[in-house]
């Protein structure tokens, strides 16, 4: 897929929470074709102390808008930068980059995508190609509380959802592996992305239902095309570049204590 470096305009900067920000970013012509699962690799501008670019999770492309939505969660000097852009800033952008999720070959397909924190990102542009292909996905949300949940109305429009909180102010109380829909419904393929710890126990849960699962994984990337090394992650197939042979993978492959 051709990859492009562009600089886009901000339209908007809608603050969530107390961390995270949701640019939407456009540009004067067609936006580029981009998957879900795929990333960006942005370039911070303003930080003397961040001298590489970011990797950001496409969290949704809206075409009749021709946006392309980022979620940033402020967690470090650059990534801070980022949440004050403001409506008309300029933001220079390498995309698309990365493999995809997979799509399900059948509308009949059950689909999970399992999402915890800033993770949950990809799993809406996800959730609104599957629901464009005929699947209706289920997605299951984690958060410490109900004030770290994120875009629910907007994964509300593509598919059931069904949210934990480790306090229990919103949902089941516990993490999306404690959930009684995975006790009570059987899923063709996972999806998920999040923290590691999450993944993985969402990993082992898949293996012990015999399920088929994919992960994003989250390494840390800094050119995001396999030249840096800085991401390699080691699987069955030796050290891979998450960046260019990700993120997603199947978790068979992932040398995970699972």
């Amino acid at each position: 897929m051709k990859k492009y470096i562009i600089d886009l305009t901000v339209r908007a900067a809608e603050h969530i929470g107390t961390k995270h920000v949701l640019l939407k970013l456009t540009d004067g012509r067609p936006l580029p074709e981009m998957l879900p699962g795929q990333f960006v690799e942005v370039r911070v501008d303003g930080s003397p102390s961040t001298f590489l670019r970011r990797p950001i999770s496409i969290n949704f492309v809206d075409r009749q808008a021709n946006e392309l939505w980022l979620l940033v969660a402020a967690v470090g000097d650059g990534t801070r930068q980022l949440c004050a852009l403001k409506a008309g800033d300029m933001l220079n952008c390498v995309l698309p980059l990365g493999n995809s999720f997979t799509m399900p070959v059948a509308a009949s397909e059950r689909v999970l995508l399992v999402g915890g924190g800033v993770g949950v990102a990809p799993l809406l542009y996800m959730g609104a190609a599957m629901r464009q292909a005929g699947c209706e996905p289920t997605f299951l949300l984690g958060a410490r509380t109900k004030a770290d949940l994120m875009e629910m109305e907007e994964f509300k429009k593509y598919g059931r959802l069904f949210v934990t909180t480790e306090d229990g102010s919103e949902g089941e109380k516990g993490f999306v592996t404690d959930h009684s829909i995975l006790s009570s419904e059987h899923y063709d393929r996972i999806s998920t992305c999040g923290p590691q710890p999450m993944m993985a126990a969402v990993a082992r849960f898949a293996s012990k239902a015999g399920t088929d699962c994919e992960a994003s994984l989250e390494n840390m990337m800094a050119c995001g095309i396999g030249a840096c090394l800085c991401c390699v992650e080691k699987t069955t197939e030796g050290n891979l570049c998450v960046c260019k042979e990700g993120p997603v993978f199947n978790t068979k492959k992932l040398l995970w204590q699972i």
